[in-house]
């Protein structure tokens, strides 16, 4: 799926949203907990407003989260953020990154209460929730390159929380399960 396309179809149903935020909400979902289900993600998306009403841009969605399920099960680390192409202004990518933060930062939290997180997981969602507060007004070559940098730390970020709240990892389950 490209963004626009996803991008497009969010939007009909709530302004407000866009692809990048839509996919990180999928992506903290899945990190959280490997069995969930799209129509949880759909319902949780589009909570306050309708779902869309044809069925091609529902089915759209929903091979958009099996698709992101299938990335992060991937040993080849193919996974990758849903951001706009690089054709598109830095300004505008460092903005839907921001917002994928946000999207994911929500996903991880339908799983995970904050409280009951390992001290090595609250950090690395700490860098994710400063991701947040990124400066739009990205430009130039330095800038490039800073957002390059994030993105790839948030991929490999993404992979070892999802490995280490699905495996087992004692580190970095909740700190009463101990």
């Amino acid at each position: 799926m490209t963004y626009p396309v996803i991008n497009t179809i969010v939007a009909q149903s709530d302004s407000e949203l866009n692809a990048a935020y839509a996919h990180g909400m999928a992506t903290g979902m899945l990190c959280g907990n490997e069995q969930a289900q799209s129509r949880d993600w759909l319902a949780e998306l589009f909570r306050h407003t309708a779902e869309p009403d044809a069925d091609a841009d529902r089915m759209a969605l929903m091979q958009l989260f099996e698709d992101t399920r299938s990335l992060l099960d991937s040993d080849d680390f193919e996974f990758d953020l849903l951001l706009p192409d690089d054709e598109n202004l830095l300004s505008e990518r460092v903005e839907a990154l921001t917002h994928w933060c946000e999207g994911f930062l929500l996903g991880v939290g339908f799983s995970h209460a904050a409280a009951d997180l390992s001290r090595d997981v609250s950090e690395i969602l700490k860098d994710i929730a400063e991701f947040t507060k990124l400066d739009t007004e990205a430009e130039g070559e330095e800038d490039e390159g800073d957002f390059i940098e994030i993105t790839e730390y948030i991929r490999s970020a993404v992979l070892l929380l999802r490995s280490e709240f699905n495996d087992g990892d004692e580190r970095f389950k909740a700190k009463d399960s101990r």
